[in-house]
Formats: structure tokens, sequence, C-alpha cells
């Protein structure tokens, strides 16, 4: 191996046909096996470990029900891949009928657990299954695993990631289900590996920053980083993603800096926006700005406000947090940091990249925090938030104006302040700091059938996005009651 490379060693036991436990127990039970989702995930893992540059090896043990199929086969026709036989009921004929499927030889088995009711009635097992002493394959039990999906499960990605890795120095084998590649167990406790297993086999970058909710009926992808970088979506990144399970894909066209040329006709436009500063210098925004916001920034400094950048240690995480926790409601909403641990603030903190935080200090105190991330072209106010107590003295009226300067000595051109038109107050305050609404096109490329669907019935943008702005700012006090509402309920219910 080169450079001193550990081999990772998987155990995988198919023992579902797809990835809803649900149909796999109605097909498995019926004798059935069809569809183009037969083995979906298995198929995932299998492209995943032979686009790795690591050193690995997977033993892959299948019952009589998940045989794999074709393309399932040629995925496993190379030394990365080994097949076993999973025992459900009868080893011999299980064996047999696995070597004539598959043309390969076998040397493992694993014996496939019933402990559940419904798996003795969907495997047809009564009774403890023996494995008789003469038979010829060898026991794959007699090897030292770990559990990745129950790793999984009951600790975070990063937390699981340094188990596994412990695990494989130790030349410990990885054991996995890859039923549990994306979902979470109930009530066999297993969680979702593929984010892990992604980062064990160092595959996949390209979807680390991809987020994918659900909408109605379907599931929308989106790249959290688009404001950042030009996203031109190549074939392979979209097979990848219907993997995932998405039934859109949405990303923004970056028209100041960046125009596509000759958009597929299967991409559905709408239009959207962004609250944008064209920068140039400190001096130039100090002259476009009204006298009204001069005066704020200038009420922050003779108030006493000392804005600065600051360095992301303890004392700057624990000024975040009693900023945080301040008050459950801002700007009549409920506010979704409320309630966010010390450590999980000390956690995002340092594992901040490529950004800059400015601090707003009011007799050593920190009274308000800006963040601001760089990107290819443009640089973006993503956090901005300052103590109630403390609004008097202007305070975010100082961290945009340090925001500018920061941007101005960095040669970043562009900031960016979220979007215009969800909040009359906020979007009064953008543009009275001289940020503009700059119209962009968003594209969406249905990925399924679902997503052609939700395309054609127009369901697939936000309602906050399809509203007229003027009904939108009349429904606004409905929705900030609604959403105060449901943070007061969940203080009281101590959630």
């Amino acid at each position: 191996m080169e450079n001193g490379q550990k081999l990772i060693k998987f155990r995988i036991d198919v023992d579902y046909q797809y990835p809803s436990r649900t149909r796999s127990f109605i097909y498995t039970a019926a004798g059935l096996k069809t569809s183009t989702e037969y083995l979906r995930n298995s198929k995932i893992i299998a492209r995943m470990i032979n686009e790795s540059r690591e050193e690995v090896k997977a033993y892959w043990f299948f019952t009589p029900k998940t045989t794999p199929d074709k393309e399932m086969l040629k995925l496993l026709d190379n030394t990365r891949h080994e097949i076993g036989l999973h025992v459900v009921n009868n080893p011999y004929q299980e064996w047999k009928q696995l070597e004539k499927v598959t043309s390969k030889k076998t040397n493992y088995y694993t014996i496939h657990g019933t402990a559940r009711l419904l798996a003795r009635i969907m495997w047809k097992r009564w009774k403890a299954l023996r494995i008789p002493p003469e038979f010829p394959l060898k026991s794959f039990h007699q090897f030292q695993t770990k559990g990745l999906d129950i790793v999984c499960y009951s600790h975070p990605v990063e937390q699981a990631l340094r188990i596994a890795k412990d695990c494989i120095e130790k030349g410990c084998v990885l054991h996995f289900h890859p039923i549990w590649l994306f979902q979470r167990g109930k009530m066999n406790h297993r969680g979702p590996v593929y984010k892990a297993l992604r980062k064990l086999l160092q595959v996949d970058k390209e979807l680390e920053t991809v987020a994918i909710r659900r909408k109605l009926f379907f599931t929308v992808a989106r790249d959290m980083h688009e404001y950042e970088r030009d996203i031109v979506p190549k074939q392979e990144f979209i097979a990848k993603l219907r993997e995932q399970g998405a039934d859109i894909f949405t990303f923004i066209e970056r028209k100041w800096c960046f125009k596509i040329h000759a958009p597929s006709k299967d991409w559905v436009k709408s239009e959207d926006n962004l609250a944008l500063l064209r920068v140039t210098s400190y001096q130039d925004w100090w002259k476009i700005i009204g006298k009204k916001t001069r005066n704020m920034v200038r009420k922050a400094e003779k108030s006493g406000i000392r804005s600065e950048i600051a360095e992301p240690n303890k004392k700057l995480a624990e000024g975040m947090w009693r900023i945080y926790n301040e008050t459950p409601v801002r700007q009549g909403r409920g506010f979704p940091h409320y309630g966010t641990p010390l450590d999980s603030v000390v956690k995002s903190l340092y594992s901040s990249r490529e950004c800059t935080y400015i601090g707003a200090y009011f007799q050593e105190e920190l009274v308000g925090f800006a963040q601001v991330v760089y990107g290819d072209n443009i640089a973006l106010i993503s956090q901005i938030l300052s103590l109630q107590k403390h609004w008097d003295k202007a305070v975010n009226n100082a961290l945009v104006a340090k925001a500018v300067e920061v941007c101005a000595d960095k040669s970043f051109p562009w900031l960016m302040y979220a979007r215009m038109g969800n909040h009359p107050s906020l979007d009064n305050f953008k543009e009275s700091n001289g940020f503009t609404k700059f119209p962009i096109t968003r594209y969406y490329i249905p990925l399924t059938k679902k997503g052609k669907i939700a395309t054609k019935l127009g369901v697939h943008i936000e309602i906050k996005d399809a509203l007229p702005t003027s009904i939108k700012y009349r429904l606004l006090p409905i929705y900030n009651w609604i959403s105060r509402t449901k943070m007061l309920i969940r203080l009281r219910l101590g959630k």
C-alpha cells in the first residue's frame, strides 16, 4: 500500500432489496424481484468504492432474495469486491444458487439475523439456524467487526468518522447494511452511513455542500454555497443527485460575474434577487449612503461602540452565545438560534473557513457580530446580530460599515446581504446602507417524474417568492404571530 495507507475493509450484508423496508418486506414475502430500485443503495455504495483512491476491500453478503443483477455484478467485477453468502435458511442450497447466479466462487458466509417476528415471517425461518460443521465456506463472523450504521445512529458524523478510522487502524472490519445508507432506523438503532462513508472513501466531494429538503410530495436539492461559486451542473453530478433521491435541483446564475450560455430547454426558470452592493472603496460607499445612515455610523462611534476584526476563539464564541440566547423573539418572529448550546457555537466557529468575523464591542463586551464569508468575486454577510438592549447605539450600522471596509481592503468587488422582499424593515435597512435589489435567474432541473410534475404544477417555487410583494407584506403580521407562537410553545414544553 502507498504511503503506509491502511486497508479499509467492509462487511456489507445485503438483506433488503430496496431502500424502503416496507417495500422490501412485501417483495421478499411475496417472492418478487422487479423495479429499477432493486439494490439501489448497494449500487451506490459499490460505485463509491470503485471511485475511491483509498485502499478498499469490500465483502458483500447476499441472500437468495437479494442476489446481484447484471448492473450490480458489473460494479463488483474487480478485485476490490468479494461476494459471499448471507445464509437465511438452507446453507447448501443458497450457496449453490448464489454461485450459479454470480458465476463467482464464494469463500465466506454470514448468518442473517431474524430476532424480530416480522423478520421471521418475511424469511420464513422459525427455528435457530445451525450451520453444518462440514459446510465448506468459512465464517466471516470470526473477524472483529464494528457496526458503522450503529455508530452513525448514536454519534455525529465527525465523531463517527473518528471511531471508524480508529477501527481501521486496528485492522477491524466495518460492518453495515445498505438499507441504512441514507435513512435512520427507529427500532433497531441504526443510522445513515452515507456521510461517514463519503468522507472515509474521499468521494462525492461535489455533494458535500448539497442539502436535500422535502417539499410536499417531492424533494429539492440545493448547493448551500451557490452564491459563492458558479454552478453548471454536469450529467455525472445530476446522476448522483438522483441516487440521493432528489427530484429537483435548483441553482442560481451569478449574473454579476458569470452567464450561463445556452441553458438546457429542460431547465425551468424563475426570477430571484439579491441585496447587492458594488464595493470600490470605503470612501465611495460613504458618499453613496444617505446622511441619516452616516449619522447612525457616527452615533455608534460616539456611543462607545468599537468595531473590529475578531479572532475566532472561546471568548468570541461566548459572546456570540450570549447574543443568540438573549431573547427568543427578534423582529417580531421566533428566533431560530435561541437555545443554541455553547459547545455548538464553539464548534461552528472553529469549523468556519474562508470568512472573517467582525465584533462590535461596548466597554469590552461583545454586543454585536457579523460573519463575512468569501466566495468567488463576492463576499457575503452571512450573519449580523446584536444585543437588543444596545440597539439604541446603532450597532448593526457599525458592523455593516466595518464589513464594507474589510471587503474594500480585500478587493472584493461585491458584497451581498441576503435577498430583498421578505421583510420591509430589513429591506429598508439594506437600502439605507447602499444595497440594491439585483435581479438574477434561478434554475430548476427536474430529475425525476415527480420533479417534472412539480415544475408543471408550479409548486417548486417557494410560496413567499410566488406571492406579490403587496400581498406578502400584508401577510407578514400573521406569519410573525405564528412564528412567535410556535417558539413560545416550544419553550413552555421545554423542547
